[in-house]
């Protein structure tokens, strides 16, 4: 695969597309004001991205590696590949082919800091524009971004390595986009009429968040790895039950953060956080809670399924064998 910012070869052609990026809150807000779509493909070495961005205004200032890439319009990918929360990885590029790639340990909310001196060894980038670059006098269609991206530098907090036929990772799109407009022969960002300050950026996204908050690694769409040769057909998405049990930790996990802003310590029953109105549904799992007052671990199970279930109060999911 030659990373040149095109799909010009055969296999680009048959792999399908996402459905068209949303807005980041879902359908609550207004649908993007530019389309965006992406298209996935591997094999033995790589995951590629290829993906495709509407606008009428190619601009790009940032220059330097690992410098905040979304302060300029940018493509985004974030992969999580044992779907822990943990552990996972960020990818950004704008028109200039300018990389920011990162690694975080948790989610901002969980008290972690970015790795932003790490740098994926092998990473591939490339863009191709749709019109001219930084010339705010003519009016552009938009540019692609093709992306290759090692399994090598993915799987080491992976327990199952390089991806297999049917295994399923948690990854999403995003894409960052500021309105400009011209000034002296140049673009800048553009002011809202009212308090004179900077317009908010808008997020587009693959699988919606539900706020404005990439680093929800839960929310992120599931890509299921198949192989079917792209243009032979499409494999069924297999939704994995145990799914179920992830979101009900995940939600206690959200009622113990409110409960621990509330009350200065973590509930030490589950009938505390009913009491202050943080669980309005009944639990379908069984679940058990251990605490102390500064931590406490959540296990739940489906009935019948070898697998227990654990969060705690750092947010990682993660599973082991039942007793």
């Amino acid at each position: 695969m030659d990373i040149d910012g095109k799909s010009d070869e055969k296999s680009w052609f048959h792999a399908p597309w996402t459905s068209w990026f949303q807005d980041i809150e879902g359908d609550k807000k207004p649908a993007p004001r530019f389309r965006t779509r992406a298209k996935m493909l591997w094999d033995d070495r790589h995951l590629y991205i290829f993906a495709e961005l509407e606008e009428p205004d190619l601009w790009a200032t940032i220059t330097q590696r690992d410098a905040v890439i979304f302060h300029d319009n940018d493509f985004e990918v974030f992969i999580d590949p044992d779907g822990d929360t943990h552990n996972y990885y960020e990818i950004e590029l704008n028109a200039l082919n300018v990389l920011w790639d990162l690694f975080l340990l948790r989610p901002y909310r969980d008290g972690a800091m970015p790795l932003t001196s790490w740098n994926m060894d092998g990473l591939q980038t490339a863009v191709s524009l749709r019109g001219t670059l930084n010339q705010p006098d003519d009016r552009d269609t938009g540019w692609t971004v093709e992306i290759a991206i090692p399994f090598s530098g993915l799987v080491e907090y992976r327990q199952g390595g390089r991806p297999c036929n049917g295994d399923q990772w948690r990854l999403d799109f995003s894409r960052v986009e500021w309105k400009v407009k011209a000034n002296n022969s140049k673009y800048v960002k553009d002011t809202d009429l009212v308090s004179g300050k900077l317009c908010r950026e808008e997020n587009w996204v693959w699988s919606p968040i539900g706020a404005i908050d990439m680093h929800r690694p839960e929310r992120w769409g599931f890509v299921q790895f198949s192989d079917t040769l792209a243009g032979h057909g499409i494999q069924p998405f297999l939704f994995d039950p145990e799914n179920e049990v992830k979101d009900e930790l995940r939600i206690l996990y959200y009622a113990q953060r409110e409960y621990a802003a509330r009350n200065g310590h973590y509930a030490s029953s589950f009938h505390e956080l009913k009491k202050d109105k943080l669980l309005p549904f009944p639990l379908l799992f069984n679940p058990e809670l251990k605490r102390t007052f500064s931590l406490y671990e959540i296990v739940a199970s489906r009935s019948g399924s070898s697998w227990q279930w654990h969060i705690d109060q750092t947010g990682r999911v993660w599973y082991a064998k039942r007793r």
